[in-house]
């Protein structure tokens, strides 16, 4: 049974991804575009994907304000994240105290309309989405 499971491990192939023309990605397309859906399916990425698009050239603070329930820690970690993968730029203005802006930059920007059509989706969607969840919660109740 063991040997089995192992055989099964062997055969199974890795999920690449196939355009509509049948032509595979590159193995380093493949991992890029997990690392990215990683990144920005982290809630806080694409919420200030969206904050930076609709607001520009934003402080630190402002940020925090603007994507609301954020800790300080996490804001730090994801720009940080988001500056070294090339999606922001910050600027630091040598005064106290400290002056900090974020910025998307073009592959920011580019990034962020790829991932506009999660915002429409859910608005074209939202009341069959709310609907199937209501009707799943009366199943799971009545098993």
């Amino acid at each position: 049974m063991v040997r089995d499971a192992k055989k099964l491990k062997k055969k199974a192939k890795k999920l690449r991804f196939e355009s509509l023309d049948g032509k595979v990605a590159r193995p380093e397309i493949d991992r890029l575009v997990e690392e990215v859906i990683g990144r920005v399916a982290d809630k806080w990425t694409l919420l200030l994907l969206e904050a930076l698009a609709q607001h520009g050239v934003v402080r630190f603070s402002r940020l925090a304000e603007l994507v609301g329930g954020i800790s300080q820690k996490m804001l730090t970690q994801t720009l940080r994240q988001m500056e070294a993968d090339g999606f922001v730029t910050r600027t630091v203005y040598p005064v106290v105290p400290p002056k900090v802006e974020y910025k998307l930059t073009k592959l920011g920007e580019s990034l962020g309309a790829a991932f506009c059509g999660v915002w429409e989706w859910a608005e074209k969607n939202y009341e069959e989405v709310e609907q199937r969840r209501a009707e799943y919660a009366v199943r799971m109740k009545q098993d």
